[in-house]
């Protein structure tokens, strides 16, 4: 029996050897794009998943109320909630919980939002920040006074009791505004 002679695999890849130089030769000649971050920095699209903030009302008062839903709906395990109760002396949110600790790790942040999604209260949101960088990997795990939105003119830092004469409830419609509870235009 004789064997059939198998061709030389070798010649076979020299056509794909010449499309890959023919990829690299065409780049050769593009206009070279610079990126001149971070002297010049570009917008992002008003989409972005940024860095994370955690809301407050119009009085001040915090919106996350210590539910943990954003710590379970998280897939990469990035968020650290822990809840406490409100008592009449140290209010920080209108409910009957606040988010006495919260943490989020943005060495696991994937930036998917579904923490945002879970938020009953909108207390969660998402900036359009992308410098997030640090010196040190503890640097990176952002407590709760980095996340906090600023204060605005007229809110009071929390704690401090809700708006004369409001409920919860008042709070989660939007009824209260920074110098109290708002009447009512229908009444």
């Amino acid at each position: 029996m004789s064997e059939a002679k198998k061709p030389d695999s070798s010649l076979f890849r020299i056509p794909d050897a010449l499309a890959g130089f023919g990829v690299t030769f065409t780049g050769m000649f593009r206009k070279t794009i610079t990126e001149e971050y971070p002297e010049k920095k570009e917008p992002t699209s008003r989409r972005y998943h940024g860095r994370h903030q955690l809301n407050r009302y119009d009085d001040g008062l915090e919106k996350c109320i210590g539910c943990e839903l954003c710590a379970w709906a998280c897939p990469a395990d990035a968020i650290y909630v822990e809840g406490a109760d409100n008592t009449d002396e140290e209010r920080y949110s209108p409910g009957e919980r606040y988010g006495r600790v919260y943490q989020i790790n943005y060495l696991r942040c994937i930036g998917c939002g579904l923490c945002i999604e879970a938020c009953p209260t909108r207390a969660l949101t998402m900036t359009n920040d992308y410098e997030m960088a640090g010196p040190s990997r503890a640097g990176m795990i952002y407590e709760k006074q980095d996340l906090l939105a600023p204060m605005l003119a007229g809110m009071t830092p929390a704690p401090h009791p809700m708006a004369e004469g409001s409920r919860p409830e008042n709070y989660y419609r939007g009824e209260v505004g920074a110098d109290g509870l708002k009447k009512s235009s229908d009444a």
